[in-house]
């Protein structure tokens, strides 16, 4: 580090909220992995490849068939999408 760089501090609960409510992740999942992560999701069936699109704190916010999708729900809900592969 120089002297002109400002290094910035983050604590854990400002780790925890970076990016919400500015920022969502897309991303490529199965039914499956679904299932074991949201067991409410029993109505879903396996072997699927879905896009799901997660706010910055990993709630899930919806799920798609087609990428595209995906993102117009980020789009639409004001969010910058980023891709976690």
């Amino acid at each position: 580090m120089t002297g002109n760089e400002t290094r910035l501090t983050l604590t854990e609960a400002q780790l925890a909220h970076l990016g919400e409510g500015q920022v969502a992740y897309l991303r490529k999942v199965s039914s499956d992995e679904l299932r074991g992560r949201f067991p409410g999701l029993t109505d879903i069936a396996p072997g699927l490849e879905l896009w799901a699109l997660f706010a910055a704190n990993g709630q899930p916010i919806l799920l798609s068939d087609a990428r595209d999708r995906a993102l117009a729900g980020a789009l639409e809900n004001e969010l910058t999408p980023v891709s976690i592969h």
